[in-house]
């Protein structure tokens, strides 16, 4: 059921070239770095990096069978996007989605309309949307982003192999983590305040990550000695070794890749109900009633030892992601030059 696909004989792609703004440490350079280094993936074609600017002015011809986008889509962007897609008529383009969500627009856009138009015209430029989770291609159809021809959702993935090899935890649960950037959108704030708020003395609570609310974080930990910086995770594998359940508030998420790699390390994950942390909480994860201080609260305070049987099951369920995200990248591979051959044909 899961062998990996392959591209049928006389069909093949030269080089595939991935479009980013961004090219520091985070979650797109990680799933980027997993497909170019994948032996499942590495048969698809050669794998090169080409950034754009994020003033939106990029080259207007660029080399590639099939160009990937991964680029935070903007008004001051489309202009770029119309004349890419021109220049390149016969060319399979793709659109990867790592940034907007429900909970990004809810958060974080004064004007939805005018957004959501936004992202339906250049939306409209690609062969494929591909959506990282289920319950981001569920908001997108229901906002009307994109035709559901259009959509192949793929789920983000990475290496876990080394989470993999973590022993479980099955003994009392006494350290919690968080991994992620100290930013408003990890939601790291209402976790601090609900481990204030909840009477378990016996629970500490690491947080892993650096960014600019480290100030703002600290102060509102207030000394609390049950809280603990940990800093920037130079090992993550130590880092997830070194605690017994993994919290993720985020207050929106495309996918999270911690949630996965959580699940990787047989590691009780306790999630928000937002965006694509709904899919981890569907693989095994466990929800957070509402993602108030409140709902965090009752959250740590409840906190009892693992269910075993339920943490092997969400185990097993990650150690697939990869095969199944070189699966899915294959079918589209193969779907967009069996489209091409038959417009070429035409």
């Amino acid at each position: 059921l899961l062998a990996p696909r392959q591209i049928p004989k006389g069909k093949t792609i030269t080089t595939i070239t991935h479009l980013v703004d961004d090219t520091t440490p985070g979650g797109v350079m990680r799933v980027i770095n997993h497909i170019q280094s994948d032996a499942g993936l590495t048969h698809l074609g050669q794998h090169r990096v080409v950034l754009i600017p994020k003033t939106g002015r990029g080259p207007t011809r660029i080399d590639g069978d099939v160009l990937v986008s991964h680029l935070a889509m903007s008004w001051r962007r489309l202009p770029w996007l119309i004349q890419l897609r021109a220049t390149h008529a016969a060319t399979p383009m793709v659109h990867v989605e790592h940034s907007y969500t429900a909970g990004f627009l809810r958060h974080n856009v004064p004007h939805p309309a005018r957004f959501l138009t936004m992202l339906r015209v250049a939306f409209s430029l690609f062969d494929r949307v591909v959506p990282v989770s289920e319950a981001q291609a569920d908001w997108g159809l229901d906002k009307g982003l994109a035709d559901p021809s259009q959509i192949a959702v793929i789920p983000s993935a990475v290496d876990v192999s080394p989470f993999a090899g973590l022993a479980p935890v099955t003994g009392p649960v006494k350290v919690i983590g968080a991994f992620g950037r100290l930013e408003p959108q990890k939601g790291f704030d209402v976790l601090i305040r609900a481990m204030r708020a909840s009477p378990r003395q016996d629970l500490q609570l690491h947080i892993f990550g650096q960014g600019g609310e480290r100030a703002a974080l600290t102060s509102l930990a207030g000394g609390d000695p049950r809280i603990c910086f940990r800093g920037f995770a130079a090992q993550p594998v130590e880092a997830m070794a070194s605690v017994d359940v993994v919290a993720m508030p985020s207050r929106w998420e495309a996918y999270g890749l911690v949630a996965l790699e959580a699940r990787a390390a047989g590691r009780m994950m306790l999630a928000a109900p937002v965006d694509g942390l709904k899919d981890h909480i569907a693989a095994g994860a466990r929800p957070v009633r509402d993602n108030t201080v409140r709902g965090w609260s009752e959250a740590l305070t409840g906190l009892d030892r693992p269910d075993v049987v339920g943490l092997n099951r969400a185990r097993a369920d990650a150690a697939l992601a990869s095969v199944r995200f070189e699966q899915s990248w294959t079918a589209l591979f193969e779907d967009l030059l069996a489209n091409t051959e038959t417009a070429q044909a035409a």
